[in-house]
């Protein structure tokens, strides 16, 4: 049967740049095999399928796929896909709860009538801090030299709902030179259960960063956009770190698709930004 298909740019209020996102509506009877498929179809880093919510307290059950495989839970995903719900239902503006394998997170929507940029943020999972890491192969993975590495902010593994490691380095000049080498971040990724490499210039004195995301696909070192699951990590590191309230991360830039991320500490780190609503149309299957 057709199934209502939106396509979405995150952390951008400009279509054609930020992170993409297709976001299928309609879907509890489509089985794992088919997600996968179409998500391999669409090839951006996730796409989503909206189902009904199994969890008490959930609007709806959010399923992010990968091109490699289901994720429970990521940034730009959520946001994206509140918003093409929002746009569907006819909402301007929206508290939903999103169901993910990463549990329950509260999704706020601002959608002026009639338009296609809106204003998304999210409670992300409460902050866990996994290990320190040697600097040093970490950089290394990366293309980039020990030297490379923050004086004083150390490599650390950070979930706020997937764990992901958090690189900061010394200057912004560092990320300029950055040439991931494909089996060692693999590597890297696989020994510390994570999905992304994080690599960010931190002024927390001015609550502003600079990052790249690098992650692993197929063979091939992949960069993200905008990685909201990251950013909010990176935001509960420098909350605890700096004392830092907030950040606003750029990403994106070397890729020709800027995203603005803002994230804000607490308890419960919010990361929000401009989605654009790019199309609608159909998927028949």
């Amino acid at each position: 049967m057709p199934r209502r298909l939106a396509w979405l740019d995150v952390f951008t209020s400009r279509a054609l740049a930020g992170n993409g996102l297709a976001v299928v509506h309609d879907a509890d009877d489509l089985d794992d095999a088919t997600m996968l498929a179409f998500a391999r179809e669409t090839n951006l880093a996730e796409t989503t399928f909206v189902q009904t919510a199994t969890a008490d307290g959930a609007d709806y059950r959010n399923r992010i796929f990968m091109p490699t495989g289901e994720l429970p839970f990521a940034g730009h995903p959520s946001l994206g896909t509140a918003v093409a719900v929002a746009h569907a239902r006819g909402d301007r503006e929206a508290r939903y709860v999103q169901q993910t394998g990463a549990g329950l997170q509260p999704v706020e929507v601002d959608l002026p009538n009639g338009g296609f940029v809106a204003r998304a943020s999210m409670l992300q999972e409460p902050a866990v801090f996994g290990e320190e890491l040697e600097p040093e192969p970490v950089l290394s993975a990366l293309g980039l030299a020990a030297a490379d590495a923050h004086p004083e902010l150390p490599v650390q593994v950070v979930s706020t709902g997937i764990a992901q490691v958090i690189v900061p380095v010394r200057d912004a000049g560092a990320l300029d030179r950055v040439a991931p080498d494909a089996a060692a971040l693999e590597a890297l990724l696989e020994r510390t259960g994570t999905t992304v490499a994080y690599l960010a210039h931190c002024e927390p004195e001015r609550e502003v960063a600079a990052a790249r995301s690098f992650f692993i696909q197929g063979p091939l070192a992949r960069e993200d956009p905008g990685t909201g699951s990251a950013a909010g990590p990176l935001c509960a590191y420098l909350h605890a770190r700096t004392g830092a309230a907030r950040v606003d991360v750029e990403q994106g830039v070397h890729m020709g698709r800027p995203c603005l991320l803002r994230c804000e500490a607490g308890e419960r780190v919010r990361v929000g930004g401009d989605v654009t609503l790019v199309s609608v149309g159909e998927l028949l299957l």
